[in-house]
């Protein structure tokens, strides 16, 4: 995960069951090269088999969180082939998100755009700082945001994703809040700590029920309402064969807390 100055384009670290990947090219605002995505997907490949990772935090270095596509990266490679491969690569990081066993959570200050408010959309969890800006600003330039179109309105409602859009106009996180695109909202200040909390909201859960409820969820939100309910019916019926669900009600009855197992 080195540049050819090898200066690391993500970081990882981790602390307490939670992994924080960082998208590293500030001069850049973290725009998604091809080499980042790479990185990115390769990250979350060795997240996903990791028991050891219960939440996945993303954010980005230096003053934004991620300005989309890199846009001269993209001019230097005009082939419809290169484009093509760069919008699948970018396609598969992004259902890597959704896929990934622990849910995710977006760090999200500065500006969020296109690609980037993709990736906010992507994960699971979003907490802004009260200065983050947001938009689809590929119409701005000519090319419709049609990859970041797919889980924004997935988000939001479909009148104002489609208005984002077609202007490619900025809202504030506090207008990204009131639309469903991210969670909450604190002064810069306190966005580690904040995220931090909902962290540890997770991290106090069952890890087998945690997985278990972000698969059926992305599973079920696709199918029609009858699918939907037998899917859920599976899958709570399952899920009560764990041995945390056991330890769960039975500590619920005792009136104690909980020891999860893990399985």
């Amino acid at each position: 995960m080195t540049t050819s100055h090898d200066e690391a384009r993500l970081l990882r670290s981790q602390q307490g069951g939670v992994a924080t990947l960082t998208l590293n090219r500030p001069a850049q605002f973290n725009a998604l090269s091809r080499a980042l995505l790479s990185d990115l997907h390769e990250s979350l490949a060795g997240i996903a088999a990791d028991p050891e990772v219960r939440v996945v935090v993303l954010a980005g270095a230096g003053k934004a969180f991620c300005a989309g596509h890199d846009l001269k990266e993209m001019r230097s490679t005009p082939e419809r082939e290169a484009q093509q491969a760069l919008f699948d690569q970018c396609s598969d990081v992004m259902l890597a998100l959704t896929r990934l066993p622990q849910p995710v959570i977006a760090r999200v200050h500065g500006i969020a755009t296109a690609a980037g408010c993709q990736l906010v959309a992507s994960c699971d969890l979003a907490v802004a700082a009260d200065t983050a800006r947001f938009a689809v600003s590929g119409i701005n330039v000519g090319l419709f945001c049609s990859t970041p179109s797919v889980p924004l309105a997935r988000n939001v409602g479909r009148k104002q994703a489609f208005e984002m859009l077609m202007t490619g106009e900025f809202i504030d996180a506090q207008t990204a809040r009131e639309r469903g695109l991210v969670n909450r909202v604190v002064p810069a200040a306190e966005l580690d700590a904040e995220v931090g909390r909902l962290a540890g909201a997770i991290l106090a859960k069952s890890p087998v029920a945690v997985a278990t409820g972000k698969r059926v969820f992305y599973r079920q939100i696709e199918l029609g309402t009858e699918d939907a309910y037998a899917l859920a019916s599976q899958t709570m019926a399952e899920n009560m064969m764990a041995e945390d669900a056991h330890e769960g009600i039975d500590a619920f009855i005792q009136k104690r807390a909980p020891t999860w197992r893990g399985r």
